[in-house]
């Protein structure tokens, strides 16, 4: 049994959802509306950003050993309103605005237990094969991770805080703490956000490398002290040094040199997608024992992200670029193409 919203406004039976059909190829259809279970919620989806991960899906087929192999739904960046929820939830969440966190872990396996949901091996998580995502009206989370949001953080920025929790994952591993300096190599949506959470975490001295200037433009608008252009300087030479280097880029020259910026006991912390091997300066990693790490995802962040949102410690809003529908969700997925565009938002209603 499934405690649904008034009967004034009725759930309908079917929406309507962007489906990726194959690399390159997506197309509008119409799927059931999914049924919350005991301890989950239905949310109405109100905004859904554009991840990396979704145009690399949409592009390649895969990302390392998740390969998209049947039609699925991209996204899961996201926010919306509890429209209904399962047996075992309080009734009163109906009409709650909130941010989801798009994982389902299993919650009994050794890392769960341990705290580290998020390396949990039986993981569920939005548009990774072959779960799908939110480029649609409906989707259900179990309730604990639909976050509720305060009016105050808007629809946009509500679904920003995915990204934004990622940031907060690496400020935590980098150890950022008041007075620090840290080094971003890439300029692109995540780089970005890590110079806004590292500045809201005191840094300070933000340091932000990029091929591009408008990009490292781009960087000092939210929140980098100073941006290098590493075609035309030594990052690796980077004087003084700084306490942890963060690679947004995914590129192997970039992660290099970056490690080379960094000082005696630093720490390095790798989020950007690139190569499956890079070959790292062994001998300066031991010599300087520098820690070096790299993020999947999160645990326990959103509390932190929707903090710092609704503080404006952070600026998500500003970061939006641009915003589309379901029937131009391939535009949205290119809109990376454009060194201009930060974050694409999706608003399937």
């Amino acid at each position: 049994m499934t405690t649904t919203v008034p009967e004034a406004t009725p759930l309908p039976a079917t929406m309507r959802a962007s489906v990726m059909t194959g690399v390159g190829q997506l197309r509008i259809e119409d799927r059931p509306v999914p049924a919350p279970g005991a301890h989950q919620v239905l949310v109405e989806v109100a905004a859904v950003g554009v991840c990396g991960s979704d145009v690399h899906y949409y592009r390649h087929g895969r990302i390392g050993d998740f390969v998209v192999e049947s039609p699925m739904i991209l996204g899961h960046e996201l926010s919306g309103r509890i429209a209904a929820v399962g047996e075992a939830v309080d009734p009163s969440r109906i009409g709650q605005r909130v941010a989801v966190e798009p994982q389902f872990p299993c919650r009994r396996c050794r890392q769960c237990t341990a705290g580290r949901y998020n390396l949990c091996p039986q993981m569920k998580f939005y548009a990774t094969p072959p779960i799908d995502g939110a480029f649609c009206r409906y989707v259900i989370v179990d309730t604990e991770m639909a976050h509720a949001v305060p009016d105050s953080i808007s629809d946009d920025a509500a679904a920003l805080l995915e990204p934004l929790s990622v940031a907060i994952t690496t400020m935590r591993k980098a150890q950022v703490a008041p007075g620090s300096s840290i080094l971003i190599a890439g300029a692109g949506p995540i780089g970005v956000i890590c110079a806004q959470a590292a500045r809201a975490y005191g840094a300070a001295r933000i340091v932000v490398s990029d091929l591009l200037a408008s990009r490292r433009a781009q960087a000092l608008r939210f929140g980098a002290t100073e941006v290098l252009d590493p075609a035309a300087e030594d990052v690796a030479a980077l004087d003084p040094q700084v306490d942890a280097f963060v690679d947004a880029s995914g590129a192997a020259p970039a992660v290099v040199s970056g490690i080379r910026a960094v000082g005696p006991a630093g720490r390095v912390v790798l989020v950007g997608m690139g190569a499956d091997d890079v070959t790292l300066p062994v001998a300066y990693i031991q010599n300087m024992e520098i820690t070096l790490t790299g993020v999947f995802r999160y645990t326990d962040t959103w509390p932190a992200a929707i903090h710092l949102a609704a503080s404006g410690a952070v600026d998500l809003d500003a970061m939006v670029t641009g915003r589309f529908d379901l029937e131009h969700v391939g535009q949205a997925l290119d809109s990376d193409t454009d060194p201009d565009s930060l974050k694409s938002i999706v608003t399937p209603n």
